[in-house]
């Protein structure tokens, strides 16, 4: 049964991980991208405040505007996204009033519903 064994030696670079392997260096770079990548994208979510978004059953409405004036809304409804694109035109003379919203001079707003 010894002689079915095999002994690595010197020349056996790929399977014993020498030094003179350059694939050894490639695989701890790609493992190092990719633990980058994650901490970069956990990064941008806990910056932008949307851990919501991963969450399963989470709410979260999200307004975005363009240079042009065109609104588009992100809704998250548990697992349902839906994003709508208006215009302010399209937004105009929809719906009922609801209140007044001042803002203050330190930057702040406060809305104030009607009755």
């Amino acid at each position: 049964m010894r002689r079915w064994r095999h002994r690595l030696s010197d020349s056996d670079t790929f399977l014993s991980g020498g030094a003179d392997d350059p694939m050894t260096s490639v695989a701890n770079l790609t493992d190092i991208f990719l633990v980058f990548i994650v901490a970069l994208l956990v990064s941008f979510l806990s910056a932008y405040h949307l851990e919501d978004l991963l969450a399963q059953d989470s709410k979260v409405t999200v307004m975005k505007e363009t240079t042009d004036g065109e609104i588009t809304v992100i809704t998250k409804q548990a697992e349902k996204i839906e994003a709508v694109k208006i215009t302010r035109t399209e937004a105009e003379g929809r719906g009922v009033r609801l209140g007044v919203a001042y803002r203050l001079e330190d930057g702040g707003m406060v809305y104030l519903p009607d009755e």
